[in-house]
């Protein structure tokens, strides 16, 4: 198992370039959604404030 982990010597490297690319593809799900979910929030204060005129 620690050869496995270490790979050769360039476990380091291989690890760190997964955790990289985990890293960006749980912020490519996450950033997006967060934003809509912003955006539909900031668009119903506009609606309920432009409708209430």
């Amino acid at each position: 198992m620690r050869e496995f982990l270490q790979m050769g010597g360039y476990g380091l490297y291989v690890w760190t370039s997964y955790g990289l690319a985990a890293l960006v593809l749980i912020l490519n799900l996450v950033l997006p959604w967060q934003r809509h979910r912003r955006v539909v929030r900031e668009l119903r204060g506009r609606l309920q404030r432009e409708g209430s005129l």
